[in-house]
Protein backbone atom coordinates (compact mmCIF):
# COMPACT_ATOMS: atom_id res chain seq x y z
CA UNK A 1 0.00 0.00 0.00
CA UNK A 2 1.37 3.10 -1.09
CA UNK A 3 -0.92 5.36 -0.01
CA UNK A 4 -0.91 6.98 3.57
CA UNK A 5 -4.34 4.92 4.09
CA UNK A 6 -6.84 2.66 2.16
CA UNK A 7 -10.04 1.77 2.67
CA UNK A 8 -10.24 -1.96 1.80
CA UNK A 9 -13.81 -3.21 0.34
CA UNK A 10 -14.48 -6.62 0.73
CA UNK A 11 -17.06 -7.22 -2.17
CA UNK A 12 -18.13 -10.71 -1.07
CA UNK A 13 -18.81 -9.17 2.03
CA UNK A 14 -21.09 -6.92 0.57
CA UNK A 15 -22.96 -9.83 -2.19
CA UNK A 16 -23.09 -12.00 1.07
CA UNK A 17 -25.06 -8.95 2.81
CA UNK A 18 -27.52 -9.03 0.36
CA UNK A 19 -27.67 -12.71 0.20
CA UNK A 20 -28.85 -12.50 3.85
CA UNK A 21 -31.02 -9.93 3.86
CA UNK A 22 -33.04 -11.55 0.89
CA UNK A 23 -33.37 -14.12 3.17
CA UNK A 24 -35.23 -12.22 5.78
CA UNK A 25 -37.32 -9.96 3.40
CA UNK A 26 -39.32 -13.59 1.93
CA UNK A 27 -41.09 -12.71 -1.08
CA UNK A 28 -40.31 -9.18 -1.19
CA UNK A 29 -38.18 -8.07 -4.24
CA UNK A 30 -34.91 -6.28 -2.72
CA UNK A 31 -33.45 -2.71 -3.71
CA UNK A 32 -30.02 -1.98 -2.69
CA UNK A 33 -29.72 1.33 -1.64
CA UNK A 34 -25.81 2.60 -3.13
CA UNK A 35 -26.72 6.19 -3.09
CA UNK A 36 -23.60 8.13 -1.59
CA UNK A 37 -21.11 6.55 -3.96
CA UNK A 38 -22.13 3.14 -2.22
CA UNK A 39 -22.24 4.71 1.19
CA UNK A 40 -18.40 5.34 0.72
CA UNK A 41 -17.43 2.11 -0.88
CA UNK A 42 -17.60 2.56 -4.43
CA UNK A 43 -21.06 3.42 -6.55
CA UNK A 44 -20.03 0.79 -9.24
CA UNK A 45 -18.49 -1.62 -7.41
CA UNK A 46 -20.93 -2.18 -4.48
CA UNK A 47 -23.89 -2.19 -7.16
CA UNK A 48 -22.27 -5.21 -8.90
CA UNK A 49 -21.86 -6.89 -5.70
CA UNK A 50 -25.39 -6.05 -5.09
CA UNK A 51 -26.67 -7.81 -8.05
CA UNK A 52 -24.42 -10.23 -7.27
CA UNK A 53 -26.30 -11.37 -4.19
CA UNK A 54 -29.65 -11.03 -5.65
CA UNK A 55 -30.58 -7.12 -5.54
CA UNK A 56 -32.87 -7.23 -8.42
CA UNK A 57 -33.27 -3.11 -7.93
CA UNK A 58 -30.60 -0.31 -7.54
CA UNK A 59 -31.59 2.89 -5.32
CA UNK A 60 -29.62 6.04 -5.83
CA UNK A 61 -31.24 9.40 -3.71
CA UNK A 62 -29.44 11.70 -6.76
CA UNK A 63 -30.23 11.46 -10.32
CA UNK A 64 -26.25 11.67 -11.60
CA UNK A 65 -25.55 8.45 -9.68
CA UNK A 66 -28.23 6.77 -11.11
CA UNK A 67 -27.47 7.52 -14.46
CA UNK A 68 -23.76 6.92 -13.57
CA UNK A 69 -25.29 2.92 -13.37
CA UNK A 70 -26.97 2.85 -16.56
CA UNK A 71 -24.01 4.09 -18.43
CA UNK A 72 -22.09 1.56 -16.92
CA UNK A 73 -24.06 -0.95 -18.08
CA UNK A 74 -26.32 -1.90 -15.44
CA UNK A 75 -29.65 -3.85 -16.20
CA UNK A 76 -32.34 -4.25 -14.30
CA UNK A 77 -35.04 -1.97 -12.39
CA UNK A 78 -32.90 1.75 -11.29
CA UNK A 79 -34.82 3.86 -8.70
CA UNK A 80 -33.96 7.55 -8.07
CA UNK A 81 -36.09 9.86 -5.95
CA UNK A 82 -34.45 13.34 -5.18
CA UNK A 83 -34.98 16.18 -6.66
CA UNK A 84 -35.30 20.36 -7.35
CA UNK A 85 -36.54 22.29 -10.05
CA UNK A 86 -34.52 22.36 -12.71
CA UNK A 87 -33.86 18.78 -12.58
CA UNK A 88 -33.22 16.88 -15.89
CA UNK A 89 -35.96 14.09 -16.46
CA UNK A 90 -35.52 13.45 -19.31
CA UNK A 91 -31.85 11.96 -18.93
CA UNK A 92 -33.58 9.33 -16.69
CA UNK A 93 -36.55 8.49 -18.95
CA UNK A 94 -34.31 7.78 -21.87
CA UNK A 95 -32.35 5.69 -19.70
CA UNK A 96 -35.23 3.87 -18.65
CA UNK A 97 -34.77 4.65 -14.44
CA UNK A 98 -37.95 4.81 -12.51
CA UNK A 99 -38.52 8.39 -11.05
CA UNK A 100 -40.02 9.81 -7.68
CA UNK A 101 -42.97 12.56 -7.58
CA UNK A 102 -43.40 13.66 -4.28
CA UNK A 103 -44.94 17.03 -5.17
CA UNK A 104 -47.36 18.54 -8.26
CA UNK A 105 -44.63 20.34 -9.52
CA UNK A 106 -41.75 17.23 -9.70
CA UNK A 107 -44.70 15.58 -11.46
CA UNK A 108 -45.32 18.26 -14.29
CA UNK A 109 -41.90 18.23 -14.78
CA UNK A 110 -41.76 14.20 -15.47
CA UNK A 111 -44.57 14.84 -17.50
CA UNK A 112 -43.15 17.59 -19.89
CA UNK A 113 -39.79 15.14 -20.08
CA UNK A 114 -42.27 12.46 -20.75
CA UNK A 115 -44.32 13.84 -23.70
CA UNK A 116 -40.20 15.50 -24.97
CA UNK A 117 -38.64 11.77 -25.26
CA UNK A 118 -41.91 9.85 -26.28
CA UNK A 119 -41.19 7.86 -23.49
CA UNK A 120 -43.89 6.89 -20.53
CA UNK A 121 -42.35 7.28 -17.19
CA UNK A 122 -42.40 5.24 -14.65
CA UNK A 123 -43.55 7.10 -11.09
CA UNK A 124 -43.39 5.82 -7.59
CA UNK A 125 -45.43 8.58 -5.62
CA UNK A 126 -43.96 9.48 -2.26
CA UNK A 127 -46.06 9.90 0.78
CA UNK A 128 -44.98 11.60 4.10
CA UNK A 129 -46.25 9.35 6.71
CA UNK A 130 -44.94 10.73 9.26
CA UNK A 131 -41.59 11.48 8.92
CA UNK A 132 -42.49 15.05 8.00
CA UNK A 133 -39.26 15.36 5.47
CA UNK A 134 -40.04 14.25 1.92
CA UNK A 135 -43.10 12.98 0.72
CA UNK A 136 -46.86 14.72 -0.26
CA UNK A 137 -48.26 14.73 3.25
CA UNK A 138 -51.77 14.35 3.86
CA UNK A 139 -54.41 15.69 1.17
CA UNK A 140 -51.24 16.90 -0.91
CA UNK A 141 -50.71 13.25 -2.00
CA UNK A 142 -54.43 12.54 -2.80
CA UNK A 143 -54.41 15.85 -5.47
CA UNK A 144 -50.85 13.96 -6.54
CA UNK A 145 -52.59 10.96 -7.07
CA UNK A 146 -55.23 12.72 -8.91
CA UNK A 147 -53.47 14.66 -11.34
CA UNK A 148 -51.28 11.52 -11.66
CA UNK A 149 -54.15 9.82 -13.26
CA UNK A 150 -54.87 12.48 -15.34
CA UNK A 151 -51.70 11.97 -17.07
CA UNK A 152 -52.02 8.24 -17.15
CA UNK A 153 -54.53 8.77 -19.45
CA UNK A 154 -52.59 10.01 -22.04
CA UNK A 155 -49.54 7.34 -21.31
CA UNK A 156 -47.28 9.90 -20.01
CA UNK A 157 -46.87 8.43 -16.50
CA UNK A 158 -47.27 4.91 -15.18
CA UNK A 159 -48.03 5.16 -11.02
CA UNK A 160 -45.50 1.71 -10.45
CA UNK A 161 -44.77 2.36 -6.84
CA UNK A 162 -46.27 4.14 -4.06
CA UNK A 163 -43.43 4.56 -1.25
CA UNK A 164 -43.04 6.18 2.10
CA UNK A 165 -40.07 6.07 4.49
CA UNK A 166 -40.10 5.84 8.84
CA UNK A 167 -38.73 7.89 11.40
CA UNK A 168 -38.65 5.14 14.00
CA UNK A 169 -37.69 2.08 12.21
CA UNK A 170 -34.36 1.83 14.15
CA UNK A 171 -36.56 1.45 17.17
CA UNK A 172 -38.97 -1.08 16.22
CA UNK A 173 -41.47 -0.62 19.02
CA UNK A 174 -41.57 3.03 18.80
CA UNK A 175 -45.60 3.90 18.34
CA UNK A 176 -44.93 5.62 15.02
CA UNK A 177 -43.96 2.50 13.59
CA UNK A 178 -47.14 1.15 13.42
CA UNK A 179 -48.79 4.49 12.77
CA UNK A 180 -46.84 5.13 10.21
CA UNK A 181 -47.49 1.98 8.68
CA UNK A 182 -51.09 2.01 8.88
CA UNK A 183 -51.43 5.79 7.63
CA UNK A 184 -49.10 3.94 4.52
CA UNK A 185 -51.77 1.18 4.12
CA UNK A 186 -54.82 4.21 3.99
CA UNK A 187 -52.77 6.02 0.92
CA UNK A 188 -51.82 2.73 -0.79
CA UNK A 189 -55.58 2.12 -0.64
CA UNK A 190 -56.53 5.63 -1.97
CA UNK A 191 -54.15 4.89 -4.65
CA UNK A 192 -55.40 2.04 -5.72
CA UNK A 193 -59.17 3.26 -5.20
CA UNK A 194 -58.45 5.94 -7.83
CA UNK A 195 -57.40 3.41 -10.06
CA UNK A 196 -53.55 3.24 -10.01
CA UNK A 197 -52.44 -0.51 -10.87
CA UNK A 198 -49.20 -1.21 -8.28
CA UNK A 199 -46.28 -3.30 -9.21
CA UNK A 200 -44.65 -2.16 -5.56
CA UNK A 201 -45.61 -0.85 -2.56
CA UNK A 202 -41.81 -0.14 -0.72
CA UNK A 203 -41.85 1.32 3.15
CA UNK A 204 -38.73 -1.28 4.56
CA UNK A 205 -35.42 0.38 5.02
CA UNK A 206 -32.19 -1.67 6.37
CA UNK A 207 -33.58 -1.54 10.12
CA UNK A 208 -37.46 -2.29 8.80
CA UNK A 209 -35.84 -5.37 6.95
CA UNK A 210 -34.16 -7.07 9.94
CA UNK A 211 -36.65 -6.10 12.19
CA UNK A 212 -40.11 -5.89 11.05
CA UNK A 213 -41.73 -8.10 8.29
CA UNK A 214 -44.68 -6.77 8.38
CA UNK A 215 -43.86 -3.93 6.45
CA UNK A 216 -41.87 -5.28 3.92
CA UNK A 217 -44.96 -5.25 1.27
CA UNK A 218 -43.43 -5.93 -2.47
CA UNK A 219 -39.89 -4.28 -2.35
CA UNK A 220 -37.72 -3.63 0.40
CA UNK A 221 -34.72 -0.69 0.49
CA UNK A 222 -31.76 -1.67 2.85
CA UNK A 223 -29.09 0.81 2.49
CA UNK A 224 -26.74 0.80 5.41
CA UNK A 225 -26.90 -2.64 5.94
CA UNK A 226 -25.93 -3.71 2.74
CA UNK A 227 -22.70 -2.76 3.72
CA UNK A 228 -22.59 -4.81 7.08
CA UNK A 229 -23.14 -2.44 9.49
CA UNK A 230 -25.92 -2.32 12.07
CA UNK A 231 -28.84 -0.25 11.69
CA UNK A 232 -29.81 -1.06 15.18
CA UNK A 233 -26.91 -1.44 17.62
CA UNK A 234 -28.94 -1.19 20.34
CA UNK A 235 -30.37 -4.43 19.57
CA UNK A 236 -27.20 -6.36 18.21
CA UNK A 237 -24.13 -5.91 15.72
CA UNK A 238 -23.89 -7.26 12.23
CA UNK A 239 -23.17 -10.67 13.11
CA UNK A 240 -26.60 -11.16 15.03
CA UNK A 241 -28.18 -10.46 11.90
CA UNK A 242 -25.77 -12.40 9.60
CA UNK A 243 -23.86 -9.80 8.06
CA UNK A 244 -20.26 -8.93 7.63
CA UNK A 245 -18.48 -5.18 7.53
CA UNK A 246 -17.14 -5.01 3.95
CA UNK A 247 -15.14 -2.28 4.87
CA UNK A 248 -11.28 -2.11 6.70
CA UNK A 249 -10.29 1.12 7.11
CA UNK A 250 -6.40 1.08 7.52
CA UNK A 251 -3.29 3.27 7.14
CA UNK A 252 0.42 2.88 8.20
CA UNK A 253 2.68 4.99 10.33
CA UNK A 254 4.51 8.01 8.92
CA UNK A 255 7.06 8.65 11.59
CA UNK A 256 7.27 6.92 15.23
CA UNK A 257 9.30 9.05 18.17
CA UNK A 258 9.55 9.29 21.83
CA UNK A 259 8.31 11.90 23.51
CA UNK A 260 9.33 12.25 27.53
CA UNK A 261 6.71 12.81 30.06
CA UNK A 262 4.45 15.89 30.27
CA UNK A 263 4.50 16.87 26.70
CA UNK A 264 1.83 18.10 24.66
CA UNK A 265 0.80 16.62 21.34
CA UNK A 266 -0.91 18.29 18.66
CA UNK A 267 -2.80 21.19 18.57
CA UNK A 268 -3.55 23.02 21.49
CA UNK A 269 -2.19 20.34 23.51
CA UNK A 270 -5.10 18.60 23.98
CA UNK A 271 -3.42 15.64 25.37
CA UNK A 272 -0.67 15.04 27.48
CA UNK A 273 2.18 12.23 27.46
CA UNK A 274 1.86 10.75 31.09
CA UNK A 275 5.46 9.19 31.15
CA UNK A 276 8.04 8.66 28.60
CA UNK A 277 6.44 7.31 25.82
CA UNK A 278 6.59 6.26 21.89
CA UNK A 279 4.22 8.12 19.81
CA UNK A 280 3.05 7.58 16.12
CA UNK A 281 2.10 9.53 13.35
CA UNK A 282 -0.70 8.69 11.50
CA UNK A 283 -0.99 10.57 8.35
CA UNK A 284 -4.52 11.00 8.43
CA UNK A 285 -7.08 13.75 9.30
CA UNK A 286 -10.04 15.69 8.76
CA UNK A 287 -9.84 15.77 5.48
CA UNK A 288 -10.20 12.28 4.47
CA UNK A 289 -12.93 11.71 6.62
CA UNK A 290 -11.12 11.28 10.16
CA UNK A 291 -14.02 13.48 12.87
CA UNK A 292 -11.93 16.07 14.08
CA UNK A 293 -13.94 15.59 17.43
CA UNK A 294 -12.26 12.10 17.82
CA UNK A 295 -9.90 13.53 19.24
CA UNK A 296 -8.58 11.67 22.81
CA UNK A 297 -11.40 8.86 22.15
CA UNK A 298 -11.27 7.79 18.25
CA UNK A 299 -10.47 4.04 18.07
CA UNK A 300 -7.27 2.47 16.58
CA UNK A 301 -5.10 -1.10 16.69
CA UNK A 302 -1.44 -1.10 16.10
CA UNK A 303 0.06 -3.93 16.50
CA UNK A 304 -2.92 -5.80 17.57
CA UNK A 305 -3.00 -3.13 20.71
CA UNK A 306 -6.20 -1.48 21.05
CA UNK A 307 -5.57 2.46 21.27
CA UNK A 308 -6.96 5.65 20.63
CA UNK A 309 -6.13 9.34 19.27
CA UNK A 310 -3.93 11.04 21.10
CA UNK A 311 -4.07 14.88 20.98
CA UNK A 312 -5.92 16.71 18.05
CA UNK A 313 -7.17 15.35 14.92
CA UNK A 314 -5.76 17.70 12.30
CA UNK A 315 -6.40 18.44 8.85
CA UNK A 316 -3.87 15.32 7.39
CA UNK A 317 -2.87 13.89 10.49
CA UNK A 318 -3.31 12.55 13.85
CA UNK A 319 -1.03 10.71 16.65
CA UNK A 320 -1.42 7.70 19.00
CA UNK A 321 0.47 7.05 22.10
CA UNK A 322 1.86 3.91 21.49
CA UNK A 323 3.37 2.83 24.69
CA UNK A 324 7.14 2.98 26.48
CA UNK A 325 7.60 -0.44 25.25
CA UNK A 326 6.11 -0.35 21.74
CA UNK A 327 8.52 -1.84 19.19
CA UNK A 328 6.32 -0.07 16.26
CA UNK A 329 7.96 1.36 13.47
CA UNK A 330 7.31 3.65 10.06
CA UNK A 331 5.38 1.64 7.97
CA UNK A 332 3.08 -0.18 10.51
CA UNK A 333 -0.15 -0.78 9.80
CA UNK A 334 -2.71 0.97 12.26
CA UNK A 335 -6.35 -0.19 11.63
CA UNK A 336 -9.00 2.71 12.22
CA UNK A 337 -11.77 -0.07 11.48
CA UNK A 338 -12.64 -3.38 10.41
CA UNK A 339 -15.07 -6.10 10.39
CA UNK A 340 -13.70 -8.12 13.35
CA UNK A 341 -15.98 -7.37 16.57
CA UNK A 342 -13.13 -7.35 18.96
CA UNK A 343 -11.16 -4.77 17.04
CA UNK A 344 -11.92 -0.82 16.60
CA UNK A 345 -15.30 -0.91 13.98
CA UNK A 346 -17.06 1.66 12.49
CA UNK A 347 -19.68 1.85 15.59
CA UNK A 348 -16.73 2.22 17.81
CA UNK A 349 -15.91 5.47 15.95
CA UNK A 350 -19.73 6.32 15.78
CA UNK A 351 -20.00 5.81 19.59
CA UNK A 352 -17.03 7.94 20.03
CA UNK A 353 -18.12 10.68 18.72
CA UNK A 354 -21.39 10.40 19.19
CA UNK A 355 -23.07 9.44 15.42
CA UNK A 356 -23.87 6.58 13.81
CA UNK A 357 -21.79 4.52 11.91
CA UNK A 358 -23.57 5.78 8.47
CA UNK A 359 -21.61 8.90 8.83
CA UNK A 360 -18.40 7.50 9.35
CA UNK A 361 -18.27 5.45 6.47
CA UNK A 362 -19.67 7.61 3.54
CA UNK A 363 -17.22 10.57 4.96
CA UNK A 364 -14.42 9.32 4.15
CA UNK A 365 -12.94 11.49 1.29
CA UNK A 366 -11.79 10.82 -2.12
CA UNK A 367 -7.78 11.23 -1.08
CA UNK A 368 -8.09 7.50 0.40
CA UNK A 369 -7.98 4.94 -2.30
CA UNK A 370 -10.34 2.47 -2.20
CA UNK A 371 -9.20 -1.36 -2.79
CA UNK A 372 -11.47 -3.89 -3.94
CA UNK A 373 -11.16 -7.55 -2.68
CA UNK A 374 -13.01 -10.45 -2.97
CA UNK A 375 -15.30 -9.75 -5.86
CA UNK A 376 -15.93 -11.44 -8.90
CA UNK A 377 -14.50 -9.75 -11.38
Amino acid sequence: MGAPGAAVVDLGAITGNVRALHERSATAELMAVVKADGYGHGLLESARAAQAGGATWLGTAQQAEAVALRDAGFEGRIFTWLHVPGNDFAAALTRDIDVSASALWALDAIVQAARATGRTARVHLKADTGLGRNGAYGQDFLDLVAAARLHEADESVKVVGVWSHFAYADEPDHPTVRRQREVFEEVVRAAEAAGCTLEVRHLANSAATLTNRSVHYDLVRPGIAVYGLTPVPQLGGPEAYGLTPAMTFVARLSLVKRLPAGQGVSYGHAYTTSRDTVVGLVPLGYADGIPRNATNVGPVSVHGVPNVVAGRVCMDQFVVDLGPESSARAGDEVILFGADPDGPTAQGWADATDTISYEIVTRIGPRVPRVYVGGHG
